[in-house]
């Protein structure tokens, strides 16, 4: 099978999973769609190489963990939101539960570390070189983040008890 043929199958079969795990790490389809694009041109660029050496996902996944991350420079001011402030409309299941909307507010690392933690169950060590950043960094922002979370918890449990 020709290159081309492979590259295409690949991003066939996986462009479902890698937009569901865009979405966790952005919290907006939108978000997510541009990661897997710009994940997936970077892949094109290198697929040669990557598919002989490495397992194409991981390289992908790698990728958007780091645009995500690394994106805060590009949109330091701009707040991003999935409604238009004339309307409600909700454009997930999640948005607008306690739970997500304290997801929300983690800073993009913090968010980062815990979805690779618990979503892809990585290790300390596998966060570590995913997001370019020390295992030490990986531990006091997965504690920081979920202090706030735990502060948060008796928000959260009140909006899931009220919607029983």
């Amino acid at each position: 099978m020709h290159d081309d043929e492979l590259f295409e199958r690949f991003v066939t079969e996986r462009v479902d999973v890698l937009l569901r795990y865009g979405y966790v790490l952005t919290g907006n389809p939108h978000d997510a769609a541009d990661l897997v694009q710009e994940a997936l041109v970077r892949l094109r660029g290198g697929w040669e190489r990557v598919r002989r050496k490495h397992d194409p996902e991981a390289y992908v996944k790698t990728t958007m963990s780091r645009l995500h991350v690394n994106s805060w420079r590009l949109r330091r001011r701009e707040q991003v939101t999935a409604e238009p402030p004339d309307r409600t409309w909700l454009d997930s299941p999640y948005e607008g539960s306690a739970l997500w909307d304290t997801l929300a507010r983690l800073p993009r690392r913090q968010r980062a570390v815990l979805v690779l933690r618990y979503y892809e169950q990585l290790t300390d060590a596998e966060i570590a070189v995913v997001l370019g950043i020390s295992r030490g960094t990986v531990r006091s922002q997965a504690s920081r983040a979920l202090d706030k979370l735990r502060g948060d918890l008796p928000a959260i449990a009140a909006s899931l008890g009220s919607k029983a």
